[in-house]
């Protein structure tokens, strides 16, 4: 044992066992401190970690909610268009219905006023032909006298007609 208290390389190996056991006595709390602030920070940084996965999850949660009342409100929109187009599809049946009807009675109107536009002609000639034909057998059985007379009658009785 003699020996090795001369040896110098025991001699530096025990200053190396007392320097790092002063250095562990001295620097322990610091380091233990650090390392207790280091695992705060990362309890913290999961703790934010955590509230924002817990926001993020929150704010889909309502992004999905408003996306499916917009589906919804969507439906409804186009429910009601189609609502609206069933009652203007049938509003312009109806429209065409009346329409057409509308058309049929002109037509019938038309019809009925030709009718008696053409009962009008066939009457006015008839009567241009019945008083040609008057005439001529007037003006062969008649003498001037006679339609003189005739003429005269047939003025004094016209203000009467005419009323």
């Amino acid at each position: 044992m003699g020996a090795t208290l001369h040896d110098p390389q025991f001699w530096v190996a025990i200053a190396f066992v007392i320097f790092v056991g002063i250095l562990v006595w001295k620097a322990k709390k610091p380091l233990l401190d650090a390392l207790d602030g280091r695992a705060e920070r990362i309890r913290n940084q999961l703790d934010e970690a955590q509230r924002l996965r817990e926001e993020a999850q929150h704010m889909l949660a309502d992004f999905q909610r408003k996306q499916r009342q917009a589906l919804e409100e969507a439906e409804q929109i186009l429910a009601q268009a189609r609502s609206a187009a069933e009652r203007h599809r049938d509003q312009a049946a109806q429209d065409l219905e009346v329409s057409v009807k509308r058309r049929e009675q002109q037509a019938m109107d038309r019809i009925a006023q030709a009718e008696a536009d053409a009962l009008g002609e066939v009457r006015a000639l008839a009567i241009s032909v019945a008083v040609d034909a008057t005439r001529k057998l007037l003006q062969e059985s008649v003498d001037e006298k006679l339609a003189g007379k005739l003429v005269d009658n047939a003025i004094k009785d016209l203000p009467g007609k005419l009323h």
